[in-house]
């Protein structure tokens, strides 16, 4: 029984199984953000006696090194497990994610636990994008973006349910506790997949070579600049949420939290709807999903002074960037050829630059002296040069199929 006719209790069993291990993905990415000062109080502690503010920014390369590791991973892994079957790949990466987090828990220098968390982010890149894959494939013709879907899923529900939860049993306990939970997640996805993903066959062929070659791609290359920049958007504002609450809305510290739960909802929101709307039609998604990013946020930095509204534009902002996610995923699929395992992974290279890129350029604008409002400027102008790109990916690829006619 091939994984595209598996009967759909099977089917939904696959899915939560693979998404169990995003869910663990999300909370390791994020629930570091929430506990820096805890880590830096603990591992960097003459540095904390010093200069608290700087600790935490030493504390905060944990976070850097850890979105390395998914850039340089995502491409390496995917690319040389190609040939090998997709369900034996996937439960070795749930083990190796369930090994390098426990070793966040037990290593004792800042140093050791920030090379773990560097080969914490070497398997996730690979274990959406061949997950993706398997997912696709499990749901069937038509149905390929929903299944991308409810993968990601998974990392959405993160942010709603398991970042917090981290964050207070790392407060309550000591920050090594929130890691205890991160592996035991990730045991379970690696018993889970192992349980009740269908075999799935690999691409004998292929190489990292071979694979190396979706970068001749044009299209491929345009389809990353979309994630990379247009996604960068979101990271934006996404990375400010909580000075907008209490500098801009003038919100006492607990509303923070709650302000980052509806993040968390629009984001998981979102992701399902995106996966419909994407299988329904892709290019318009794309399209009609950047430009609802740049509204959305412009929106956002003329009415954020109003904590309901600054509310109800972050749950927007949540949900219109992951209406994207899933979108970009399967655009990266349809455009790569022969190279589906490295273009799946290479999107979370792609938004982990975005990351990157949104979090530098609205700290930068802030550094300058222009207000905690400016990221969100920031995230106008990325969402408008992604959509360039993107207008750019469809119209070269109506030149192309008018010239082949």
């Amino acid at each position: 029984m091939t994984p595209s006719n598996s009967p759909r209790g099977a089917a939904k069993w696959a899915l939560l199984s693979l998404a169990v291990g995003s869910f663990g993905i999300g909370m390791t990415e994020f629930v570091v953000m929430g506990l820096l000062p805890d880590i830096a109080a603990d591992v960097l502690t003459p540095a904390w006696t010093a200069d608290q503010a700087d600790a935490i920014a030493q504390a905060g390369w944990l976070i850097t090194l850890y979105a390395l590791g998914v850039v340089v991973g995502a491409p390496l892994i995917a690319g040389s497990v190609a040939r090998f079957p997709r369900h034996r790949v996937m439960v070795a990466l749930a083990l190796a994610l369930t090994v390098f987090n426990a070793l966040t828990i037990v290593l004792p220098t800042f140093e050791l636990i920030a090379a773990s968390r560097f080969l914490a982010g070497l398997p996730h890149g690979a274990y959406f994008g061949i997950g993706a894959l398997v997912a696709a494939d499990v749901l069937g013709p038509g149905n390929r973006a929903k299944g991308v879907a409810f993968v990601l899923t998974g990392l959405t529900l993160a942010n709603v349910i398991g970042v917090p939860l981290g964050t207070f049993l790392g407060q309550l306990a000591g920050w090594r506790v929130a890691f205890m939970l991160v592996a035991g997640i990730f045991a379970a996805a690696t018993v889970l997949i192992a349980l009740f993903v269908p075999p799935h066959p690999g691409e004998p062929g292929r190489t990292l070579r071979s694979e190396l070659g979706v970068f001749r791609t044009v299209q491929v290359w345009l389809a990353l600049g979309i994630g990379a920049i247009g996604f960068g958007g979101f990271f934006a504002i996404y990375s400010y949420v909580a000075p907008l609450v209490t500098q801009i809305a003038g919100s006492p510290a607990w509303v923070v939290p709650i302000v980052l739960v509806l993040m968390g909802l629009g984001m998981t929101l979102g992701n399902l709807v995106g996966g419909h709307l994407a299988d329904i039609d892709l290019k318009r998604t794309l399209v009609g999903g950047l430009i609802g990013l740049a509204l959305v946020l412009v929106l956002l930095a003329l009415t954020a002074q109003w904590i309901l509204a600054l509310g109800f534009f972050v749950f927007a902002t949540g949900f219109v960037s992951s209406v994207l996610s899933p979108t970009i995923q399967t655009r990266l699929m349809d455009v790569a050829g022969d190279n589906q395992s490295i273009a799946a992974a290479l999107n979370h290279s792609a938004l982990n630059i975005g990351n990157a890129l949104g979090a530098f350029l609205g700290g930068a604008v802030i550094a300058a002296g222009f207000g905690y409002i400016a990221p969100a400027w920031v995230g106008v102008a990325l969402a408008l040069a992604g959509l360039v790109i993107a207008l750019v990916s469809l119209r070269l690829e109506r030149v192309r199929r008018t010239v082949a006619v």
